[in-house]
């Protein structure tokens, strides 16, 4: 069985992917949506600005802006 894989992209403030950090991958997108409500402030101070979940490789939701406030 092919299990499905989410996954976050994460963009710099010129819209290009970073290369770090990287996402885990997920089996469900609670899991996804979760670690980012979890971990988004510290992708923020590492310079994402933008991140985009993925579901086996296409865009499954809008883009999240990283940032407080």
């Amino acid at each position: 069985m092919i299990r499905p894989q989410w996954v976050w992209e994460l963009d710099d403030a010129e819209g290009r992917p970073l290369a770090e950090p990287v996402s885990p991958v997920f089996t469900t997108q609670y899991d996804a949506e979760q670690w980012l409500g979890e971990t988004w402030r510290s992708l923020a101070a590492g310079g994402a600005v933008v991140a985009r979940l993925l579901h086996d490789g296409a865009p499954a939701t809008a883009p999240v802006e990283l940032r407080a406030g």
